[in-house]
């Protein structure tokens, strides 16, 4: 089974496009074989692997955050009125992130099917960024906005399981995650800019 820093050779011709590779390839290479055996230590242990096999699940499509945006509409008539607002702009940052940004890179993932010991979808899109965590940051960095900082523990929590989660259970290296997060913290400020021009944040 490959591990963390596998490239096959049909991503030779992108060596220019894929992080990993490159100028700076060895010293990424190097984080996602360090991250990669941190993770390792815990896989195994039947806690972690349930916590972090569930968020990944959970985190296919957004699934947590469409959830999350339902049972958080219920406490509040905001809120209620924010639902629909949430949902387009995750729906938004998922296009950007996977038929946008995604395909400008063409890194090959860990593994082609995730860790052997765990039961995942086998996403079809390139593993440059990781679409579960920008999807995690983004919307993190929204809800922590209009609920204020004393939601952030719940919604940074959270987001930190899901996008270690991807690491964790091998379908991402751990530079994708870190990636997808700073894509998503940046494109949730910048929605939170632009809901403010409109009187929305």
């Amino acid at each position: 089974m490959a591990h963390d820093g596998a490239i096959d050779g049909s991503a030779a011709g992108h060596a220019s496009a894929v992080p990993g590779l490159g100028a700076l390839g060895p010293v990424v290479e190097r984080f996602d074989q360090w991250a990669d055996d941190q993770l390792e230590r815990l896989r195994g242990n039947t806690v972690a692997d349930t916590v972090f096999t569930t968020a990944s699940a959970l985190g296919d499509f957004s699934l947590v955050w469409h959830l999350a945006n339902l049972a958080r509409g219920a406490t509040s008539e905001r809120r209620r009125d924010q639902i629909l607002l949430l949902a387009a702009l995750d729906g938004a940052e998922s296009l950007i992130v996977n038929q946008g940004i995604k395909r400008l890179f063409k890194r090959t993932r860990p593994t082609v099917d995730g860790d052997e010991r765990y039961d995942v979808r086998t996403p079809s899109t390139s593993s440059f960024p990781s679409g579960h965590a920008s999807a995690a940051g983004f919307t993190a960095t929204l809800l922590t906005g209009w609920d204020g900082k004393r939601s952030a523990p719940l919604w940074w929590g959270m987001a930190s399981i899901v996008a270690t989660s991807r690491a964790y259970v091998r379908i991402h290296h751990a530079s994708d995650v870190v990636a997808g997060m700073a894509l998503g913290v940046g494109l949730g400020l910048a929605a939170r800019r632009v809901l403010r021009r409109f009187g929305r944040h």
